[in-house]
């Protein structure tokens, strides 16, 4: 999908967490889409290390998990936490969610209904 897109360049993958750490360090993405549920080191301490390093690069979480309390968890966890897809609903929100992100802007996820972004301050 976002190979199609000709406003999105993909640099990098990574496999884990601590894959996806050092390839941010390395290559200095402008936005990383960034799965929860990594092996090794999951997305949430992913992105606490790489907004450290990288504080000017973008996350959006996607997930297959909508519980309320990892959506906190995880958009709580640092400046650079923009965004949050739950992974069903991916076909429909993935793009305008990184076009959102990409633009300086803040996503949520449908299914995440009932939440706001003033809420991950206390996170």
């Amino acid at each position: 999908m976002l190979q199609e897109r000709s406003d999105f360049q993909i640099i990098g993958e990574a496999m884990d967490g601590l894959e996806a750490v050092r390839k941010t360090e390395e290559l200095r993405p402008d936005l990383i889409l960034l799965d929860i549920g990594l092996p090794g080191l999951n997305g949430i301490e992913a992105a606490r290390r790489i907004c450290e390093i990288a504080p000017g690069t973008a996350i959006l979480f996607v997930s297959e998990n909508r519980c309320h309390s990892l959506v906190l968890e995880a958009l709580g966890t640092s400046a650079c936490a923009r965004g949050y897809v739950v992974k069903s609903d991916a076909a429909d929100e993935l793009l305008p969610a990184l076009e959102a992100v990409a633009q300086g802007k803040r996503f949520l996820s449908c299914q995440c209904a009932g939440l706001k972004f003033g809420d991950f301050a206390d996170a």
